[in-house]
C-alpha cells in the first residue's frame, strides 16, 4: 500500500506552527513506519526530504496564494505530481487534510476522476463545501474526535474517528524535573480564552504563556495582545513566545498543571463558530505526566477525563477555572495521580502509533472495495 497525504501548510519556520500542521505530519511519520508514505505540502521553494523514519516530505512550488489565506495554497505541479505518483503500481490512498482547503479540492477532483480512493481529515478550516458536493467526492472522514464528525456533518456511514496523538516517548514525565506553575500552549487569540486564565490565576501562582502574538484581524481583537499584557500586571506571568519545538517537551514536563481555556463566546462578545476539534497540547501534557485543566469544549471531553486525568470547567467560568487550578498547585500528590492517569491513557489510546492502526483499518477498507 502506497499512502500520500496533501496537506496545505507545512509545519515549522516554513509555514505553521499550529495543531493542523502538526498533526497531518506526525501521522504520515507514525506511517510511514508501516507503510510507504509521502507528504505533499506547499511552499515558495520546492524541496523534497526523506526523514529518517523512511517519510518522504516534498514540498511543491506555490505562485500564490487564494484570497491570501495560507490554507489556499496555489500550486500547478500539484496536478502532474498526484497523476504521476497514482500512475505506479500498487494500491494507493490519498489522504488530504482541511476539506475546504484549495489543495483538499484539487486533489478531490482529481481523484475522482480517477476513480481514486480519497480519505479526508478535517481541522476546523471555514469555507464553502459546493453547495454540500465537496464531501460526497470523499470515500471516507477520518475524523480527529467524534464532535468533529458532528460539526463536520460527515455522514455516519463512511465515518471513522481516529483521533489524535502525542509521541510517548519524546513527551514523557521526568521524575527528577521539579514542577511548578501553570503553563498555557496555543495561539494568543481570544478564543482560546488566555484573558480568562489571567484573571484565574491563583495567588501567587506563576504562569507561563507560550504561542505567537498573532491576533485576529477584526477589530477590536487586533488589540488582545495588549488586554493580555494589562491584565498580567503585578501577576507572576511570563510571555515566552513562539517556543522552538524542541522546547515544548521540557515546558510539558516541568509545569505542575496545563490549562485549556478556551472559550464559546470571546470577550469581545463574538461566539466562535467552531471550538476545539481535539486539543493536542492537552495529548502532549498528558503525555507528559502533567494534568490538564481545560474548558468542556469542543472534543477535549473526549480526551481529558473529569477528575481523572484532570479537571474539566464550564467554557468562560473564571472562578471555576481558578478553584482547580488552585486546587492542583495546593495538592501535588492529585497533580502526581491525575497526571499519572493521563500518561497511562494517552499510551492506551493516544499515541500517533495507534492513530496510525486506525488509519491503516480505514485505509485496508478502502482498498478492498
Amino acid at each position: 500500500m502506497r499512502v500520500i497525504h496533501v496537506a496545505p501548510t507545512p509545519f515549522g519556520a516554513r509555514g505553521l506552527f499550529g495543531g493542523g500542521e502538526r498533526y497531518p505530519l506526525e501521522l504520515a511519520r507514525a506511517l510511514a513506519n508501516q507503510v510507504e508514505c509521502e507528504l505533499l505540502t506547499f511552499g515558495r521553494q520546492p524541496r523534497t526530504e526523506r526523514e529518517d523514519g523512511g517519510l518522504r516530505v516534498r514540498t511543491l512550488r506555490v505562485v500564490g496564494w487564494l484570497g491570501g489565506h495560507p490554507a489556499h495554497p496555489i500550486a500547478p505541479g500539484l496536478l502532474n505530481a498526484l497523476v504521476k505518483r497514482l500512475a505506479e503500481p500498487g494500491s494507493h490512498v490519498v489522504h488530504t487534510h482541511h476539506m475546504r482547503s484549495l489543495p483538499s479540492q484539487m486533489t478531490a477532483v482529481i481523484g475522482r476522476a480517477r476513480r481514486q480512493s480519497l480519505a479526508v481529515t478535517d481541522h476546523g478550516l471555514q469555507g464553502a463545501d459546493w453547495g454540500g458536493l465537496l464531501p460526497r467526492l470523499f470515500s471516507v472522514f477520518l475524523t480527529v474526535s467524534a464532535y468533529s464528525s458532528r460539526e463536520l456533518g460527515a455522514p455516519p456511514i463512511r465515518t471513522r474517528v481516529i483521533y489524535g496523538g502525542a509521541d510517548p516517548r519524546r513527551y514523557a514525565p521526568d521524575p527528577n524535573q521539579p514542577r511548578r506553575g501553570v503553563l498555557f500552549v496555543g495561539r494568543l487569540t481570544p478564543h482560546k480564552g488566555v484573558d480568562r486564565l489571567l484573571q484565574a490565576l491563583p495567588a501567587r501562582a506563576s504562569l507561563r504563556v507560550v504561542g505567537s502574538t498573532g491576533h485576529d484581524p477584526q477589530l477590536p481583537e487586533r488589540d488582545y495582545p495588549a488586554l493580555l499584557r494589562r491584565l498580567a500586571r503585578e501577576r507572576d506571568v511570563g510571555f515566552v513566545g513562539t517556543a522552538a519545538d524542541g522546547d515544548l517537551p521540557g515546558l510539558f514536563r516541568s509545569s505542575s498543571v496545563v490549562a485549556l481555556p478556551s472559550v464559546e463566546r470571546t470577550c469581545y462578545g463574538r461566539d466562535v463558530r467552531v471550538s476545539e476539534l481535539l486539543g493536542l497540547v492537552a495529548l502532549e501534557a498528558m503525555a507528559s505526566g502533567t494534568p490538564v485543566v481545560a474548558s468542556r469544549v469542543g472534543g477535549v471531553p473526549e480526551v481529558v477525563q473529569d477528575g481523572v486525568t484532570g479537571f474539566l470547567v464550564p467554557p468562560g467560568d473564571v472562578p471555576a477555572l481558578r478553584d482547580r487550578l488552585d486546587q492542583l498547585l495546593r495538592d501535588p500528590p492529585l497533580a502526581q495521580r491525575l497526571g499519572q492517569n493521563a500518561r497511562e491513557l494517552v499510551l492506551e489510546r493516544f499515541t500517533w502509533d495507534k492513530v496510525a492502526e486506525r488509519c491503516l483499518a480505514a485505509y485496508q477498507d478502502l482498498t478492498r472495495t
